[in-house]
């Protein structure tokens, strides 16, 4: 994820499939069928609720926790959930995704005005005899 001025990048590893959902949503692909995050899209627009926000919220020994808020006629309803699948589903919805300042500070946040000298830094210390040694 990065921010609006793409200076800064937060790092979520998240797994093959929810990726590819997240992946399927900014490329705007569309499948014969639903997949789960578009068949929570249709269930929630068929029962007009509206995401207003998704909040990563947490992040304990390194698993980050998020929270979708919708809007429904009782009222605004906070549900928990993986933030891959958050991302997901307001990528789908059009909702903001917001990060608490906290999980910032906290996280292993990649400076994007830096990552040139990161992406240096990273070859330098490759082994790269071990690699070799895994050869396909």
């Amino acid at each position: 994820m990065r921010d609006e001025n793409e200076k800064w990048a937060l790092p979520i590893w998240i797994g093959l499939f929810e990726a590819n959902a997240i992946t399927m949503s900014l490329e705007n692909i569309v499948t014969p069928r639903p997949m789960t995050h578009d068949l929570i899209k249709n269930m929630l627009e068929t029962l007009k609720v509206k995401i207003e926000k998704v909040v990563v919220r947490d992040l304990i020994e390194n698993t980050f926790y998020a929270s979708i808020y919708l809007e429904t006629e009782e009222g605004i309803v906070e549900v928990d959930s993986r933030p891959s699948d958050a991302i997901a589903i307001a990528l789908r919805m059009g909702a903001p995704i917001y990060v608490k300042e906290e999980i910032l500070k906290k996280a292993n946040c990649i400076d994007l005005e830096k990552k040139d000298e990161l992406l240096k830094e990273w070859l330098e210390n490759l082994d790269l005899e071990s690699i070799q040694k895994f050869k396909i």
